[in-house]
């Protein structure tokens, strides 16, 4: 898209092709001919067709390059006791990855897989975390959504516009499968008024309890926060640039660019928690054929997650209890994906029988 002329989320809906069905096709027919017979790889078979489709080629490349893509921010919602975690202290988190100490730095070492951090709203002084890292940021911390926007027309379209382009870089380096990972504080709340008012329901059914944890009482705050949050909501529902301005947050609009860069660069993602789903959700209003080009790796036990994939009809490979976000639950599905490859890549076809009595046992088996 052309950064001189105003963005427009409607415009990726023509530019966003689906995955190859033909190839899709054609994957499936193949998969009928291989040695183990179809259906006894379960999910795995699904998880090869759809790399099949988005590499469009039968055989499946290996998933030689995949990196983790967290994006990082904190929300002035997060000030009325809404996360079990202190108002602007993300960066915390952030400097615990960069340290190698979260679980997601423990896992993407095991697995050798790289880690980007992009602060895209953190609230915390530049010099305390790398350059690499804060030179992105769009402005520091997001507003506090149940009384005002979170970010002006200005910043939303440079967020979003940051989204995409980490998405070009990303895939114009040769990754080729992303796990979308976010860091914040307050970020779950954003993240369930986008769902409830994008899925038209009430705030109590799409609030959780966060990564962090959060008592009875917290809880009961941020509900009330995401009420007053939908008020504010639902006169932008039409406009997923205003509505991401009005609701969202620095890191939440720069994901759903990622996301819509990332399926127009037919770059494979694999969504971790409510966050990303959130996220997904403004996407798909904006492009429907979007959530063809994505994952879901794990179910993170925040109900606006469930509703929003639902919606998107994305099924969890995953259901491990995971609540501790950043991606972590999305990594632990990267294996489930490499084995789908290979399986899709490497398994022979069965040969063809050559008299009555080999065709005859070749059928019983």
């Amino acid at each position: 898209m052309d950064p001189l002329h105003p963005l427009n989320l409607d415009d990726f809906s023509d530019l966003i092709v689906r995955p190859d069905g033909g190839v899709r096709r054609d994957a499936e027919e193949l998969r009928e001919r291989l040695t183990v017979r179809p259906g006894a790889l379960g999910r795995l078979d699904e998880l090869g067709e759809w790399l099949s489709a988005a590499q469009s080629r039968v055989r499946v490349r290996p998933v030689a390059q995949p990196k983790v893509v967290v994006f990082a921010g904190d929300h002035g919602v997060a000030a009325l006791g809404v996360s079990g975690r202190p108002a602007g202290t993300a960066h915390v988190l952030v400097r615990s990855l960069l340290d190698g100490e979260s679980p997601l730095a423990v896992l993407a070492r095991s697995m050798d897989v790289p880690v980007r951090v992009v602060d895209a709203g953190l609230d915390c002084d530049p010099e305390l975390l790398p350059e690499s890292v804060t030179r992105h940021r769009v402005r520091r911390g997001s507003g506090r959504i149940d009384v005002e926007d979170a970010l002006t027309p200005e910043e939303t379209e440079a967020a979003v516009r940051l989204g995409m382009a980490i998405a070009d870089e990303e895939a114009d380096s040769g990754t080729d499968l992303v796990v979308l990972g976010d860091l914040s504080v307050g970020g779950t709340t954003p993240a369930a008024t986008l769902i409830a008012a994008l899925c038209g329901t009430d705030a109590s059914v799409v609030t959780g309890r966060g990564g962090a944890g959060i008592d009875d009482l917290a809880w009961m705050r941020k509900c009330a926060a995401v009420r007053d949050a939908l008020r504010r909501a639902r006169p932008v529902l039409g406009d997923q640039l205003a509505l991401l301005g009005a609701v969202g947050g620095a890191d939440l609009a720069a994901t759903t660019g990622f996301l819509l860069q990332a399926a127009v660069r037919r770059l494979p993602v694999v969504l971790d928690g409510v966050v990303g789903a959130a996220c997904g959700l403004v996407a798909q209003r904006a492009a429907f054929r979007a959530p063809d080009w994505w994952l879901a790796g794990q179910v993170s036990g925040e109900p606006a997650q469930a509703k929003a994939l639902d919606r998107m009809a994305l099924n969890p490979l995953l259901d491990q209890g995971v609540l501790v976000g950043e991606g972590t639950g999305a990594l632990l599905a990267l294996p489930l994906v490499r084995a789908a490859a290979a399986l899709a890549a490497e398994l022979p076809e069965r040969p063809e029988p050559t008299t009555p009595d080999a065709a005859a046992s070749v059928g019983a088996v």
